[in-house]
């Protein structure tokens, strides 16, 4: 099966047991699924969640949980803007008054409580969480086909960050036999379902800095950390 027909499979699965959650319909979306938070609880509960400092935690519903988690916990929340508008704010512990920290980790609040912070000013992420779609157990990933997670971790890998664990939330729905891969994917070290934690131990490689042979006219316009790297490419610096 191509990485399409993988999706519409797991969309369907998740729909058809029930088993996705708002917002519906999850079809072209990183799904939101029913155990979010128990997934979530897992991821918590690990070494590596544990020792970091700083994440990274995408924007999608199916991971609130996460970047609650996150806050609640006392670290630094870095989140993408959705579609790599505007790069990345970054959300403090200190930042958020008592009681409002679910709704400070949504979209929404992230723009009032966080800030937008300059490429050079993202501290060293310890963890990286994305969304999927789909995931294998050998750590094979699809998002939902625009390339964003990617394109995150490849931007940080760009500005010299070391390589960082990978880790998603996901449903048991969601983890399937297989997925194709491809040169410029992330692929994930941590599975966490409601139900397990899967190590993947993956060989897969990751990026080490951006492809800029895959990287479009129409994405530099759109997303200007892209557009700001390779100026500063261009320039040597």
């Amino acid at each position: 099966m191509d990485k399409q027909a993988i999706r519409q499979m797991v969309w369907d699965r998740l729909t058809e047991a029930r088993q996705a959650a708002f917002p519906l319909p999850v079809h072209g979306r990183i799904p939101n699924f029913v155990g979010a938070a128990a997934a979530a609880a897992r991821l918590r509960e690990l070494p590596e969640w544990q020792r970091a400092r700083a994440l990274k935690v995408n924007p999608d519903a199916p991971q609130h949980p996460v970047r609650l988690a996150a806050i609640l916990d006392g670290k630094v929340l870095y989140m993408p803007t959705p579609r790599l508008r505007a790069g990345f704010l970054c959300l403090r512990p200190e930042w958020v008054p008592p009681g409002k920290e679910r709704y400070a980790t949504s979209i929404k609040g992230m723009a009032i409580y966080g800030r937008e912070v300059a490429l050079d000013e993202v501290e060293p992420i310890d963890l990286v969480v994305a969304g999927s779609v789909a995931v294998d157990p050998l750590g094979g990933r699809i998002g939902k086909g625009e390339g964003y997670s990617d394109r995150e971790y490849a931007i940080l890998r760009e500005l010299g960050h070391p390589e960082m664990p990978i880790a998603t939330t996901v449903h048991e729905l969601q983890v399937v036999d297989r997925v194709p891969v491809d040169p410029y994917d992330i692929p994930v070290d941590i599975i966490c379902t409601p139900d397990r934690v899967i190590r993947t131990h993956t060989r897969y490689p990751r990026p080490q800095g951006i492809d800029w042979s895959q990287v479009t006219e129409a994405e530099l316009q759109a997303m200007p950390p892209l557009r700001e790297l390779l100026q500063r490419r261009r320039r040597g610096t």
